[in-house]
Order: structure tokens, then C-alpha cells, then sequence
């Protein structure tokens, strides 16, 4: 269970119960449909849950290359990591955006909202004006890192035998708290994008879209802002922390 091995799963998995119950909601026929918003945040928070779960022994489950940035930027994370964990959370994003489209392939299949069927792999605006939606994910985003760096602390632990100094993360958070923000994001700040928060999470399941056989675009000239964003964002919070501290 390398780095990478446990982003690629992580990320999958999580993406995987994240979008099935946008899929859950949105598509036709399903048991789901129509539950609405507080099901699909719920939804996602448990997601979370479920990732950090099992990526965070082995790499720290970061599952969000904002939470990559940010560590690193914050010098708790060495840049040489980085392209590791991008990799896998790019990697496992795809993988369980896949997942979802096999496990809802007749529900696809008989429904005919090409917008709803884009949502169940990535983000869109509620509200399409390319300004409030790039703030909506900055803000969204410097919250969810911002929080994070405080719950993680300064202090470092162990992880059996390794030194987590190297694999800092949300899993040395517990899983539990990361659950929490993540819903208190989505229910508070999800209405405007959809609270991609993460570009993986984002690009990852639109380039999946692309490339299955779903109908519909993909929305590629709104995919800048769900990966942009969330940078800035991750960027912002973590320099604010290191100022503070």
C-alpha cells in the first residue's frame, strides 16, 4: 500500500459514493430520486468518511490535490510527494467516476436530462457568471484547508512504523471531523457550484464523461473553475496558516 496505491483507491472510493448519490438523486427510476440536497450532502460527507478511512494509514488520504497543495505549500509536505499524490487522486477520481457509470448504466440510459446526467460525474454552477463561481470555490476550498490545517495542529504522530511527517494528511485527522466539514461545506456553501472543493473531484469524473458513452457535453468552458479555484484557495488558506503561526 504505497502512496500512490492508497490515493488511486481512496479517491475512488470516495468518488464512487460521492457521485452515486448524486446519481442516486438525479437519475430516473433510481430508489433515490428526487431526495434531494440534504441527501446528497450527507451522501458525500460519508464518502469522505469511507476514503479517509482506508488511504489514511497508508498515505494520509489526502484524496484532494488542494489538500496536496496546501500541505505542501504550508512546508508539512515535501514537494518531492507531490506528482505522487496528484497522480493517484487523478487516477482513482477517473476510476470511480467509471464505477458510478457501470453501477448506473440502465438509469443513465433512461434519462434524458443531459445536465443531470453531467452532474452525476462533476460540478456546474447554479448560476452561470464565471466571477461568483471562481469565488464560490476559492472560498469554499480556503475553508475546507483552513480548517483542516488547524484540526491536523503542529504537533506530528506516528504511523506504525513510519514517520508521519511524511505522509501528513487528513488521516491524522480521524476520519470523523473531516466528515463533519465537508458537510457543514456542502450544506452552507454548496448551492452556487456544487462545492467541487477539489480538482480532481472535478476534472477527473468530466473526462470520464467525455470519454463514456453518456450523452450530453461535458462543459469543458466551465471546467477551468472547479480546478482553478480550489487552488487558489488551498493556496490562500495555506499561506494565511503559516502567517499565523
Amino acid at each position: 500500500m504505497s502512496i500512490l496505491v492508497a490515493e488511486i483507491l481512496g479517491t475512488m472510493l470516495m468518488i464512487l459514493l460521492g457521485n452515486g448519490v448524486v446519481a442516486n438523486v438525479v437519475l430516473n427510476g433510481t430508489k433515490g430520486n428526487s431526495s434531494g440536497w440534504i441527501v446528497i450532502t450527507t451522501g458525500w460527507a460519508l464518502a469522505v468518511f469511507v476514503g479517509v478511512i482506508v488511504a489514511g494509514p497508508s498515505s494520509g488520504a489526502h484524496l484532494n490535490p488542494a489538500v496536496t497543495i496546501a500541505l505542501a505549500t504550508a512546508g508539512k509536505l515535501s514537494w518531492g510527494l507531490v506528482p505522487e499524490y496528484l497522480a493517484g487522486e487523478m487516477i482513482g477520481a477517473m476510476l470511480g467516476a467509471f464505477l458510478v457509470w457501470v453501477f448506473y448504466k440502465d438509469h443513465f440510459k433512461t434519462t434524458d436530462d443531459e445536465g443531470g446526467k453531467l452532474a452525476c460525474f462533476s460540478t456546474g454552477p447554479a448560476i452561470k457568471n464565471s466571477f461568483s463561481n471562481l469565488m464560490s470555490e476559492i472560498i469554499g476550498t480556503f475553508v475546507l484547508i483552513f480548517v483542516i490545517l488547524y484540526l491536523a495542529g503542529p504537533s506530528i504522530d506516528l504511523v506504525g512504523d513510519i514517520d508521519a511527517s511524511a505522509v501528513i494528511g487528513l488521516g491524522s485527522l480521524g476520519a470523523i471531523p473531516v466528515a463533519f466539514l465537508v458537510w457543514a461545506i456542502g450544506l452552507s456553501l454548496g448551492g452556487t457550484t456544487g462545492y467541487a472543493i477539489n480538482p480532481a473531484r472535478d476534472l477527473g469524473p468530466r473526462i470520464m464523461h467525455a470519454i463514456l458513452p453518456v450523452k450530453g457535453s461535458s462543459d469543458w468552458g466551465y471546467a477551468w473553475i472547479p480546478i482553478v479555484g480550489p487552488v487558489i484557495g488551498c493556496v490562500l488558506a495555506a499561506l494565511l496558516y503559516v502567517a499565523l503561526a
